[in-house]
Formats: structure tokens, sequence, C-alpha cells
């Protein structure tokens, strides 16, 4: 059976790094507050000529030199993210341009922090089905320019960045082997932003019940994990590794006991990178294939959860 496969990995950050206590000298904070809640020490912010498509594309451009592929080898793009360009037209349009490929099926997707793994999924699909044979699939993020920096409890969990794959036809037992999407629109008020086009007419800034939303992602997380396994038809024990969207490291180890897995199977990178929203998952997946951790043949296992609520996960066997 024709599967999807990543065929290669890349990411982009912007040069600006930030400390926490680079932070707390605007912020009513401390390094050891951020830590002891969240596990963050950096995060970068991107600057002067540094957008959600720059970002992009830099990934893009990685991962396509990890899969040997050349930008005229792309037939679809799609990319995740809450922290657009413009309103319109999508970013994704303006990655293809700026990687010279002059006609391909481009556009975004939202879902939050777990718009990548949507993203994932929809440019999966189009593969099996035979109507897109390599596509970029990227997650990028400019979060900085909707935080309100006067909110300590938000401001100091986000970051920028972007992160992104290439993925392909496989006919060799690799691939994608189940994935499962969830979403409950009546948790809206516990994360979202205050504005929007047809709103408020303003881009707003980043609103969290912090507390609820922990409850609600181990929870969800645990549950969604299962599923996506079940669905491949491994068992848990036969994980290799978790790539998770690095929001709080308090989560990722909740998660983790809750399902019963090695935290030590469980790449972080949320200590260096802060929660990048869509960015997030692919940026620790490059980190951890480009590291060596992940090798071909291993289960690794993809999720994320994100306003909305959207919630979601991915077996691989790489």
């Amino acid at each position: 059976m024709r599967r999807a496969g990543i065929l290669g990995t890349g990411s982009a950050l912007p040069v600006r790094r930030v400390s926490n206590a680079e932070l707390a000298e605007t912020v009513d904070t401390t390094d050891e507050w951020i830590v002891e809640r969240t596990g963050i020490r950096f995060r970068h912010i991107a600057g002067e000529g540094e957008t959600t498509a720059t970002l992009a594309a830099e990934a893009a451009r990685r991962a396509l030199a990890a899969a040997g592929l050349a930008p005229a080898d792309i037939d679809l793009i799609v990319l995740a993210t809450a922290t657009p360009d413009q309103t319109f037209p999508a970013s994704a349009t303006k990655v293809q341009a700026l990687l010279g490929i002059a006609d391909c099926v481009a556009f975004d997707g939202a879902a939050v922090c777990s718009g990548f793994l949507y993203a994932m999924s929809v440019a999966e699909s189009m593969i099996r089905a035979g109507s897109a044979n390599h596509a970029l699939v990227i997650g990028s993020e400019t979060f900085s320019r909707i935080l309100d920096w006067e909110d300590r409890g938000t401001c100091v969990l986000f970051g920028d960045g972007a992160g992104a794959v290439v993925l392909g036809p496989r006919e060799d037992g690799r691939g994608v082997l189940a994935t499962r999407l969830h979403a409950d629109g009546r948790h809206n008020e516990l994360l979202y932003v205050d504005g929007g086009p047809s709103t408020t007419g303003t881009v707003g800034k980043l609103r969290m019940r912090g507390k609820e939303v922990f409850r609600h992602a181990v929870t969800n997380l645990a549950a969604v994990m299962g599923e996506a396994i079940d669905a491949a038809g491994i068992a848990a024990d036969e994980v290799d590794w978790v790539v998770p969207h690095q929001a709080n490291a308090r989560i990722l180890d909740a998660t983790a006991r809750k399902l019963g897995l090695d935290p030590a199977k469980v790449v972080v990178t949320v200590a260096d990178h802060a929660n990048t929203s869509a960015a997030s998952v692919p940026l620790a997946l490059d980190v951890a294939v480009r590291d060596g951790r992940i090798q071909p043949g291993d289960i690794v296992v993809l999720e994320a959860m994100g306003g909305g609520f959207t919630w979601c996960a991915s077996v691989l066997r790489w």
C-alpha cells in the first residue's frame, strides 16, 4: 500500500535568543519562577525582516536538502500557523515564491499548536490518494507579535520559530501508520486571541487560563496517543520515541506518566525554544533526527494540543 513518509526535516530559529534573565529585566518575573513552572530557559524572538514566511522558507530549504530534493519537486505546500504574515494571501504562497516554485498547491491551515499534525494529515491523505507526490509540511510562528508583554503568565511561555518536513510516497512499510485528530470548540475561552478581522478588526493578544489548559492537555494527550497507537496496531512498549508539542515540561512529564511511557523516550526541547505553537513538533523532530536519536525503523509518536481545543497524535515508522 502506498504510504506517505517523512523524507527530510528542517528547522529555523530567529537570530535573537532571549534568556529568562534578560526577560526579567522588562517583565515582572524571575528565572527561577519560569523554570520551576515551565522548564523554559530560553526562547527566540523574531527581529526586523524575520516573519512567519521567511522562517518557514528557511526551514523548508533545510528539509529539502535533507531529503535530497529540489524546490521544483514539490507539488504541495501546507503551512500551519496562527500568525500569518497577512490576513491574506496565505503565507504558504509567500513561501512558494521565496523557494522559487512557479506552480504548486499552497495553502495555510490554522489549528494553533496542533496545526502541524493537522497539516501533515491533509498532505499525507493527498499523497496516499495520488493527488500529490512530494509535499512540504511546515509549522511556523511568530507568537512574540501577539503576546501581551505585561502579562507574565503568558509572555514567558512562547517563542518564535519554524519546522518543516518533506513528505513523499513510501512502499517499504515505513511512513505514517495512523493519525487521530480531535477538536472541541466549547473551550474557546480557555486559550484564545482577543481579536480578529471579523470581530474587532485588530490582531489581538493571546489570553490563557493556564491551570484549566494544563488539566485538559494531560487528559486529552494521553487519550489521543493511546488511540493512535491502537490504530497503528502496535503496543505502547514498542514506541521508540515520543515527539510532543513543547508547551510545558510539567505537561510532558505528566502525559508520559499517565500513558506509562519511559520519560527517556520523550524528546524535550522546551528549555531552549519555549512554546512555538505549530512549529513546536517539527522543531523538536528535527533536533532528534539531526542528533541521531531517531533512526530508520524506529516507531515515533507525534502529539500536540492547542487552542480551540484541538488535539491529535500520529504514529510513524521512521
